[in-house]
């Protein structure tokens, strides 16, 4: 009977990961259908030439690539049935998420401060494109982080341990996701002005 009930639990979680991995693969083709249609637009005449990232894009970088490390020291202190250290990085993760969306904004306060707009008739296509590809990976991001305040809901309610770790695995996987996805879009938007 018991060796039923662990099967089945290893099943939902395989097919919790597989979902979470379908759903990442349309993200992935949905951006790769901007970026694609950014290097299509880049041939225009009116494309800035000159146009260069905000430095709190540098910044955001950088945070995002330290949620992912802390997102990961979650998952290995729970899987140590480390509850302190796994709450201390959990809510680690969640400062830099936040800081990550208000450096995100600090970029584009920047871009205008710059005298570029995102849209009206001071817009141009580059700074729209900018704006379109930021702002949906903010959107995906804000799924981040609804995802990550249930898990640390979750973990304070003691959901998880040494052998329930499925929650914030599937979290981690997200995550790091986003992270990598954030890294490619900068460094595409870095290199291919």
């Amino acid at each position: 009977m018991e060796l039923s009930v662990l099967e089945e639990k290893k099943r939902k979680e395989r097919s919790a990961k597989l979902i979470l991995l379908f759903a990442m693969a349309s993200m992935t083709m949905m951006f790769a259908g901007i970026t694609s249609a950014f290097v299509v637009s880049k041939s225009r005449a009116d494309w800035l030439k000159d146009f260069q990232l905000p430095t709190a894009f540098y910044w955001s970088t950088l945070v995002i690539i330290g949620c992912s490390v802390t997102f990961h020291l979650a998952k290995l202190a729970i899987k140590k049935d480390q509850n302190s250290k796994t709450s201390m990085y959990l809510l680690l993760t969640l400062l830099l998420g936040c800081s990550f969306v208000g450096l995100q904004f600090l970029g584009f306060n920047q871009i205008i401060a710059e005298g570029y707009y995102f849209t009206g008739q001071a817009s141009s296509i580059t700074t729209t494109f900018l704006y379109i590809v930021t702002l949906v990976h903010l959107l995906h991001l804000a799924g981040g982080i609804i995802s990550l305040l249930i898990i640390i809901y979750n973990h304070f309610k003691q959901k998880y341990n040494s052998t329930q770790t499925i929650g914030i695995e599937l979290g981690a996987m997200y995550w790091h996701f986003l992270d990598v996805l954030w890294v490619y879009l900068f460094l595409f938007l870095f290199f291919f002005k």
